[in-house]
């Protein structure tokens, strides 16, 4: 009996099955002994619970923002997020959006990047300051805002600091009595006392009669609606008549949101609400963000307080200068997004482009203010248009269905290749197992080492690729039955059927792996995952078929058990070849006669 060599391509079937039983010894030998050690992937947000927010570019002429700016504010908010310690966060760039994703307990740091935009530094003008509409005025240790006025420069000491009581240009005119308040409400000096820190009113402005007008917005679209909102806010809020300062200050309610946040001009004064409670009348901007080059905090021993200290450019150092000699003993504020972040007291003229900030902080305190300084400033302004955060009670009961669902799936194909293929089906099964096992360990290092996060639509992504190993077993064995219904026997027919099989499943996997890039590539979000993790299953599902898929089927192939027609299924395949065979025969006969 002629015997039919093993097919190219399919080697020694042991060596095969042990190159593969090397591949996951090495899979799981850096699984448990590298990195955290931890066998667990990195899971997202809709599994581990956390926030996503996605913040919408605006620009001040309503026209699409460029991608380098994107990519700009990308990399300062990547930035800003490590920054605030925040760890296995994500920025990607969606179309015109960018989406801050930040995994497990630090949801409420994601919202506050949401209103990170354009940074300035704005005089406070005289009798700026008045209590906030609709809020009540932070007097509590972390507000930084109420006490942070610049201290000298590092290296000088604060005690020979000029008395801050001796300009008294801040006081307004039609204060009854400006000896009784001292012009700077901001002392740094550890000599003072509590009431020192306090901030109150330099000066109430008047209420004045009319009232902001409200324009009709009818049956506008939701964008319509927001550019009126902001030419209503401008037009009140950045004014340059007196009485509609004083008008603004009256009306503006703190506790609404502010729909100038961002879109304020830089070269019109602004009334802004204050983080310590307060509603501030600010001076055109006289230094952007972007010439900030660094910002710090850190505990002064001397001072005995948490403090800021501040780099300015070589430009920006120039017109810090010009500003602290200026507005000496006089307030100025730290503008974020039309926010005012910190009014603080200039207590001395610098020179070198160094200056601190000084009051009642905390620690972290300290630290967020040095971030909202040191990265701030971007070139594009934001909004946020979506965010959602995820419990991590929710999370895991996402990942607990996902894995049902998984696992009720592969079953019933198990259950089909069984009831199909007989004992062939657990052949099928084993496969799987083995596909399964190696993602698992694929999926947990690349989260130590690029960081990928595990999704429900990733996990969607595995399931779609082990069970591609599935189809991968069912195309060789339907190209099995197509040789054994030419009358070959299983033997024989299992090689020959490999070699037809492999050319249909790997067009198939070329197909399903370019579908993957593409989408990975133009994708974002949760669909980049889906597409990372097909195209990883997709990849590895070859790499089973070659070293277990087949060499399995050729083992098969030799033993007398798996050749029994109960045992693959195949005897009416048999039958059949044996009938064709016959009537082939009988028909040859009867031409012969």
């Amino acid at each position: 009996m002629r015997t039919v060599p093993p097919s190219k391509g399919t080697g020694h079937p042991f060596r095969l099955l042990g190159v593969y039983a090397a591949l996951l010894a090495v899979i799981y030998a850096l699984v448990f002994f590298t990195g955290d050690k931890a066998p667990t992937p990195k899971l997202g947000i809709d599994l581990q619970g956390g926030t996503r927010v996605t913040l919408t570019a605006r620009t001040p002429d309503g026209s699409k923002p460029s991608q380098d700016s994107l990519h700009r504010a990308q990399s300062i908010i990547e930035s800003r997020v490590n920054g605030l310690g925040v760890t296995n966060s994500e920025v990607v760039i969606d179309g015109d959006n960018l989406v801050v994703t930040v995994p497990g307990d630090n949801g409420q740091q994601a919202r506050s990047l949401a209103v990170t935009a354009k940074l300035y530094i704005r005089p406070v003008m005289p009798g700026g300051i008045a209590p906030a509409k609709g809020s009540k005025q932070d007097t509590g240790t972390g507000a930084p805002a109420p006490s942070a006025p610049p201290a000298l420069a590092p290296g000088e000491n604060p005690s020979t600091a000029p008395a801050p009581a001796s300009p008294p240009a801040p006081a307004a005119p039609e204060q009854p009595a400006p000896e009784q308040q001292p012009a700077p409400q901001n002392r740094v000096f550890p000599a003072q006392g509590p009431t020192g820190q306090e901030q109150p009113p330099t000066s109430a402005p008047a209420t004045p009669t009319p009232t902001p007008t409200q324009t009709p917005t009818g049956d506008l679209t939701p964008q319509q609606k927001a550019e009126k909102e902001i030419a209503a806010a401008k037009a009140l809020r950045q004014s340059t008549d007196p009485a509609v300062q004083q008008q603004a200050m009256a009306t503006l309610d703190c506790s609404k949101p502010d729909p100038l946040a961002g879109a304020d001009d830089p070269n019109l004064p602004l009334v802004a609400c204050g983080s310590d409670g307060n509603v501030y009348l600010l001076d055109k901007s006289r230094i952007s963000g972007e010439e900030i080059a660094n910002a710090t905090s850190g505990f002064d021993k001397m001072e005995a307080r948490n403090v800021v200290d501040l780099t300015f450019k070589s430009t920006g150092a120039d017109q810090w200068t010009e500003l602290t000699k200026e507005y000496l003993g006089k307030q100025i504020a730290v503008v974020l997004d039309t926010k005012v972040i910190t009014a603080a007291t200039v207590q001395g003229v610098q020179t070198d482009g160094r200056s601190r900030i000084s009051g009642n902080f905390t620690a972290a305190s300290a630290r967020d203010l040095a971030n909202t300084l040191k990265y701030g400033s971007l070139p594009l302004s934001f909004q946020t248009s979506e965010a959602e955060s995820v419990s991590a009670t929710l999370g895991l009961s996402s990942l607990r269905a996902g894995l049902l669902a998984g696992a009720i799936g592969l079953a019933v194909v198990l259950v089909y290749c069984l009831l199909y293929y007989r004992m062939l089906g657990f052949l099928a099964g084993f496969s799987l197992v083995a596909s399964g096992v190696a993602v698992y360990g694929l999926i947990v290092l690349l989260g130590r080492w690029i960081g990928f996060t595990l999704d429900l639509a990733g996990i969607a992504g595995l399931i779609i690729g082990i069970g591609l190993t599935a189809d991968s077993f069912v195309v060789f064995f339907e190209r099995i039955k197509d040789e054994m219904r030419e009358g070959r026997s299983f033997r024989s027919a299992v090689p020959r059927g490999w070699a037809r099989a492999q050319r249909t499943n790997l067009s198939g996997k070329t197909v399903s792996l370019i579908a993957s890039v593409v989408l990975y590539i133009l994708a974002a979000g949760q669909v980049k995952g889906f597409a990372f993790t097909l195209g990883v299953t997709t990849v590895l599902d070859v790499i089973v078929l070659y070293l277990v898929t087949a060499p399995l089927m050729m083992l098969a192939s030799r033993s007398q058990f798996w050749a029994k027609p109960s045992v693959n299924g195949l005897g009416a395949i048999q039958q059949l070849a044996r009938e064709r065979k016959a009537g082939s025969i009988t028909v040859k006969e009867t031409a012969r006669r």
